[in-house]
């Protein structure tokens, strides 16, 4: 005779079966780590030691693997609204794809949910320190390879995908290790860099045509300034917004910033200027007027269902092609 189960002990039963078996394909550390909080390059540049410490954590999970076998790693870094659904869409693809990846919280560590409007709880130079801090350690984690350990963002972290690559800040931090490759999903390209030496490291940019939050003409621009010497490219997506990668409709954001009039200095000491008189916004007080010169409110943002399609896509061909081959 044959016993059929409980409803509700059958359900539990089909829940213990799938978490023991997803949980049994992972290994997930939460990695912490002491990083600081420098307002800009010039900070990270000329006087890193003096800079206020912060701990700093993040969610390394790791592909099941075998126990003498070394993966690569993908470092994931959110945008100015922290971490988003097709954020981790990206990273449980790179997951399937057998690449541990760590979920960077520079937000969280810090007691912040977003920076939108604003740009100065965090700053794009704190994030690449943490970025770089993280990189550190889990260069010497016994299942990640070393070599090969990538960095990925979007929007602000797209920022920090970019810049992390400038050799004058990524040197003063520390000039023995690198990222295998940077992806940077719509960053914000309107800083013109006076020194142009970057990482041979492969660089790709993908962007949206239509994107007035960080506009895709100075992506093309700066990637033409640094061929050849930088191994770097660009991919604009037609009509699309920022975040065309999302599944949400096309909506304005009234509270962004609009970076569409903007193009900023980065001079060689790490500074930033302001358009026409060409001070440091050395500091949030000062990068307000800064960009009072040339920011308006409001941006579009949504995702484009092809263009989404073809991230994913070009996301995957990129990742395998600078870490798996």
């Amino acid at each position: 005779m044959i016993k059929i189960l409980n409803t509700k002990k059958y359900l539990l039963f089909c829940l213990y079966l799938f978490t023991s078996t997803l949980f049994s394909q992972f290994s997930i550390e939460k990695i912490t780590f002491s990083s600081a909080n420098p307002f800009s390059f010039n900070d990270i540049i000329s006087d890193l030691k003096n800079q206020e410490k912060q701990e700093v954590y993040g969610t390394l999970i790791i592909p099941v693997i075998a126990e003498s076998e070394k993966i690569p790693l993908v470092i994931g870094v959110a945008g100015s609204y922290g971490w988003a659904e097709h954020h981790f869409q990206y990273l449980e693809m790179f997951r399937q794809m057998g690449i541990a990846t760590f979920e960077l919280n520079s937000f969280k560590s810090r007691n912040i949910t977003s920076t939108v409007g604003t740009q100065t709880e965090i700053t794009m130079a704190a994030m690449i320190l943490d970025a770089y801090k993280a990189l550190e350690v889990l260069s010497a984690h016994p299942k990640i390879d070393k070599e090969k350990i990538s960095i990925v963002g979007w929007s602000l972290g797209g920022g920090v995908t970019l810049f992390s690559g400038w050799l004058p800040v990524k040197n003063a931090i520390n000039k023995t290790i690198s990222f295998a490759s940077h992806l940077a999903f719509y960053p914000p390209c309107f800083i013109d860099p006076e020194n142009r030496d970057f990482t041979k490291s492969p660089i790709h940019i993908l962007i949206g045509e239509l994107d007035n939050w960080t506009p895709s003409k100075p992506c093309e621009d700066l990637a033409s300034k640094l061929r050849p010497a930088a191994n770097i490219d660009v991919t604009i997506f037609e009509n699309s917004y920022h975040s065309f990668d999302t599944n949400s409709k096309v909506h304005k954001k009234e509270d962004a910033y609009n970076f569409s009039d903007c193009m900023f200095k980065l001079n060689s000491e790490g500074h930033v200027l302001m358009n026409y008189i060409n001070l440091p916004m050395s500091n949030a007080f000062l990068q307000k007027i800064g960009f009072s010169f040339c920011v308006t409110r409001g941006v579009y943002s949504g995702g484009n269902p092809t263009a989404r399609k073809k991230s994913f896509s070009l996301a995957r061909s990129f990742i395998k092609k600078t870490l798996l081959e």
